[in-house]
């Protein structure tokens, strides 16, 4: 299989919201429709035949969804450049409209900050369900919000929903193809799915941006990691220890820093880097997990490859 990412161009997305509209599926069927007629076949007794049918059914419908939404707000943003078309032919009549449109947006990104900062302290404690809920909320209120949804498409990839993250990832960047944070995590993901070359490449250019701080520590983080699984430990390193500088409070990268040091040999190095990264937080998730790396050494363990 394939899986090297491949992006959409604009017509092709508007082709997709040609084919998803509810009159005009491939099968006649709306979205909703489709959903109904499985909860319906659901309602009774289901063979092992009906269950793997079923689980099909819905696999398609959720990626058609997705697509979906991916295609909606392509449109929406074609239809703010008809607005912005028309009030240039207008000679700019249309100010006031375009003005009392972005006093809504200010008072809904008001509200929606909330739900973001709260999705994102949900996600630095690990949990991406409870993130991509905040972030979905965040979202209704503020549609717009390239940071919301670059966030939302963080946390699917935490859960490892590459497909649907990608598809959150696309749509901020066809909007904003310089934003650095969705550019570090379509770097992420090609790093998951072992695409080394493009990963270099995504999180080379975040990088240079520079102009998102989570965007920049992460973008160094994921760069160790992408050499250290090419057993490049030295380049690693240098990744890893410019991550720690950025951001001394993200653990993974003390973590990440110690299995480099172990396998490229420097094994004291590693304890000591370990037992710096469990005395920094021992509540953190990472911490702990240094912490546990050093109670398997003292027992004859190894750390995980």
């Amino acid at each position: 299989m394939n899986n090297r990412y491949h992006p959409m161009t604009d017509s092709a997305l508007l082709e997709q919201l040609d084919r998803l509209l509810p009159k005009s599926v491939p099968n006649g069927e709306s979205l909703v429709a489709r959903r109904d007629a499985i909860a319906r076949s659901m309602d009774q007794p289901l063979s092992l035949h009906d269950r793997e049918r079923i689980k099909g059914e819905i696999v398609g419908l959720f990626r058609d969804a997705e697509a979906a939404a991916s295609a909606y707000a392509q449109l929406k943003t074609s239809v703010k450049e008809l607005a912005a078309r028309w009030k240039h032919a207008d000679g700019g009549g249309g100010a006031s409209i375009a003005g009392a449109a972005r006093q809504t947006q200010r008072v809904d990104h008001l509200g929606a900050s909330t739900f973001v900062e709260k999705g994102w302290s949900l996600l630095s404690l690990g949990d991406a369900v409870g993130a991509q809920q905040a972030f979905e909320r965040a979202l209704e209120l503020a549609p717009a919000s390239s940071e919301a949804e670059s966030l939302l498409g963080w946390a699917q990839m935490m859960q490892e929903h590459y497909d649907s993250a990608l598809l959150t990832f696309h749509n901020v960047l066809l909007r904003e193809p310089h934003n650095a944070l969705a550019r570090t995590n379509v770097g992420y993901i090609c790093l998951r799915k072992k695409i080394y070359g493009e990963a270099i490449e995504h999180l080379s250019r975040a990088i240079r941006l520079n102009d998102d701080r989570k965007a920049t520590l992460y973008a160094h983080l994921y760069l160790g990691q992408v050499y250290y699984e090419r057993e490049m430990f030295d380049d690693a390193d240098l990744f890893f220890r410019k991550a720690i500088e950025l951001g001394p409070n993200l653990l993974q990268a003390w973590y990440e820093l110690g299995r480099s040091q172990w396998f490229a040999g420097r094994r004291d190095e590693a304890r000591e880097t370990w037992r710096a990264g469990a005395e920094a937080n021992k509540f953190n998730a990472w911490g702990k997990r240094c912490a546990e790396l050093l109670e398997s050494l003292d027992t004859g363990g190894a750390p995980p490859r």
